[in-house]
Formats: C-alpha cells, structure tokens, sequence
C-alpha cells in the first residue's frame, strides 16, 4: 500500500472480530471495509446486527477481538495512539441528554475542547464556529433543558465539531426525533460533508437517511452482506427483506403502485415518482 493510498484513507477494518464476551457470538466476524477521506457511509442492519458495536470500535470505545482497524493510518488498538484517534473521530450517540454535561450550551460545547488542552482564547472561536454550523448560534446561552430534541442532538454535534473531528460518527444520532428534527440534522449533516468535506460515517434504520449517502454497508449478524451506492443497494427489495429491511417511503409507495397495476419503473426519490406518474398520466391523456 503506498502512502497516497494510507492519506486518502479514514477508517480501515481489516479481517475484524468483536465479541462482548467469551460465551457469546461474534458481534463482528471478520469484517473488513475501509472509509474515504471526505467520503459519506451509511451502516444499515436490523438490531444487533453489528452496527453500534462497529461505531465505538472505530472510536476506541471497544478494542477488536482480533483484526486491525486504523483511523487515518494509527491503529486503535494501540494505546498510544487512542488521544488522536478520539480527536479524529467524534461520535454523536442516540439519546442527546446523555451528552449533555452542562446547564448552559456555550459550557457543554465548550466541555470536549477544554477537555483536550485547546487554549482559552481559542475554545470561544470554537464554540463560535461550532454552533454556527448547527445553526445554533442564537442559544448560546440557553439551558439545553429547554430546547427541542432536534436543538438538543445538533448542540450534541456541535459539542463534537469543537473538538474539529476529520470524522463524525452519528450512532442512530437521529432515532429519537421527529421527522422535523431528522431533517434538521440531516441538513447539518450533509453541510458539514459537502462543504467542510468531513468523513461521516453513518448508522440509522430510517432507509431515507441512508438513501443520501456516498455508499452504504450492510450488516447482518456481524457480517457485510452488502455494500454499494444506496440507489444500487434498494434495488432488490426482495433481497433486503431477507436482512429484515425496508425499501425507503417513495421505494415502498412505488412498490404499491405497481402492484395496483401503474405502469412506472421502480423509484427511489419524490421527483422521480412525480416524473413517472406525470409521463404516465400524459401519455393515457
């Protein structure tokens, strides 16, 4: 492997095992799957599949059974190395009150760059940069008990940007909101990836959210099943179902209408059903 390739290279899994304990199955079994600098990956799976378990390995928060992973070309494995890794890569959980540590948002954003030694002076631009990305800015010194639970999981974001991550890891970081605050979240999101061009590395069971990524992965019980752009991976609906997955909302609407005997090809996104409906209507018209 050259070094161009090693730079170019975020997150690398290589012929990983995990177990919780002696007696259990593998929660991860010989996974192997790398992430691109800048790139954007959904992980779906139903639960227990492997998902979560993959987030806090890639964060250090579990160590592999056995297999190596490396973030940015450190290996996680290596003790050494977890401060970087951890500055590398921010995670983002489901349940935002649990990432709260503070009664005002400016302090709790503040919480993961004092932690890491960033001087004084610098942590207030931070904090600065860090909820204007959220669209926050204005709740600065708000108590985050007041908030909403999208405002509640984008302060949670912000709180992770501050620490300035190449990699953000959303662990069903949108699970708990409305479809409201799901969107919210994933504007930021899609934001931070497009313009910032930071890695995200995704994991949820809404389909919609995985539909927008780069590439998704499929996980079932601890083994890559699939893996591809999304457009290509909710193409086999029947094969999906076998992994106890669910076509995304326009995928499953379009799926009734065929079976009701409308004549459209299969759709993955609004726009594309409205065409097929509009060029359908216009040529029975």
């Amino acid at each position: 492997m050259d070094m161009q390739e090693t730079e170019s290279v975020a997150v690398r899994f290589e012929n990983v095992k995990f177990k919780y304990d002696q007696n259990s199955r593998y929660a991860l079994n010989n996974v192997s799957f790398s992430v691109k600098e800048g790139e954007f990956v959904a992980l779906i799976g139903h639960n227990g599949s492997g998902k979560s378990t993959t987030a806090r390995l890639i964060n250090g928060l579990l160590e592999a059974t056995s297999g190596k992973i490396t973030v940015f070309g450190k290996d996680v494995s290596d003790k050494k190395n977890l401060f970087e890794v951890r500055k590398s890569a921010g995670i983002v959980f489901q349940n935002p009150d649990n990432q709260m540590v503070s009664s005002i948002v400016e302090d709790d954003v503040a919480f993961g760059p004092e932690n890491i030694g960033v001087p004084r002076e610098e942590i207030g631009e931070r904090i600065e940069w860090a909820l204007s990305v959220v669209g926050m800015t204005a709740y600065r010194n708000s108590s985050p008990a007041r908030l909403s639970g999208g405002q509640k999981q984008r302060i949670a974001i912000a709180g992770v940007l501050a620490i300035k991550p190449k990699i953000l890891i959303l662990d069903e970081s949108t699970a708990m909101l409305d479809p409201k605050g799901r969107k919210e979240i994933m504007d930021v999101v899609l934001r931070l990836n497009k313009e910032e061009k930071m890695t995200v590395i995704m994991i949820t069971h809404f389909m919609e959210e995985a539909l927008l990524a780069d590439r998704t992965v499929v996980l079932n019980r601890g083994k890559i099943v699939l893996e591809g752009e999304p457009q290509d991976i909710f193409k086999n609906s029947e094969l999906l179902e076998t992994y106890n997955l669910s076509l995304p909302g326009i995928g499953y609407i379009c799926k009734q209408l065929q079976k009701n005997g409308m004549a459209i090809r299969d759709c993955l996104y609004p726009e594309e059903l409205a065409e097929e409906i509009a060029s359908l209507l216009q040529e029975e018209s």
